[in-house]
This record gives structure tokens, C-alpha cells and sequence, in this order.
């Protein structure tokens, strides 16, 4: 009986295990925030580089800001953008949120 003793104690005292089996849950969080949240992200980014690489003169935009507009002049790192008769702004290509139709 007291070897039975000695071996119960024995056994509670070991946490066996190795330490790749308690970081699993932590590498599947990384991986479902990846997939659910970062991915995403980025290809949403991509898309809008992509849309704002390719802006044209008569594109008709609507900016981050809410303000519908027809491109007249692409410059470097702007555009110009009619909003009304005789009522032209200067924005960020950056700040262009939308395409909406392209007249060609």
C-alpha cells in the first residue's frame, strides 16, 4: 500500500508534455486572426492601390470624404476633380474611395 502511495505522489508531481502542445492554441489564434482579419486587410489594400494606379481622366469618383466627382486632370500624386459647373478641387489620389463608372 504505500507503494501505491509513492506512485500516485510520483505521478502528480510530473506535467508531462511537451511545450509545442501549450503554444497550439496561441498558433491557431495567429492563424484564425491571419485569415479572418490581416488577409482581408491586405487585399483590400491591393484592390484600392490597384484602382488608384489606374485612374483616368473622366473617371467618375466619390473621395473617403463622401464627394462624388469627375476626374478632369491626373497629376502624380493628385487628381483634379470637377464637382459642379466651374467648380474644380484638388484631392490625394489616396483620398479617392470609390470608382464609380469610367467614361471612355
Amino acid at each position: 500500500m504505500l507503494n501505491a502511495y509513492a506512485q500516485v505522489a510520483q505521478g502528480s508531481g510530473q506535467q508531462g508534455g511537451s511545450p509545442l502542445v501549450s503554444l497550439m492554441p496561441i498558433v491557431i489564434i495567429f492563424v484564425i486572426f491571419y485569415f479572418l482579419l490581416i488577409r482581408p486587410q491586405r487585399k483590400s489594400q491591393e484592390e484600392h492601390r490597384r484602382m488608384v494606379s489606374g485612374l483616368k481622366k473622366n473617371d467618375e469618383v466619390i473621395t473617403s470624404g463622401g464627394i462624388h466627382g469627375t476626374i478632369v486632370n491626373v497629376k502624380e500624386n493628385s487628381v483634379v476633380l470637377r464637382i459642379d459647373d466651374n467648380v474644380k478641387i484638388e484631392v490625394q489620389k489616396n483620398a479617392i474611395g470609390t470608382l464609380k463608372r469610367s467614361h471612355g
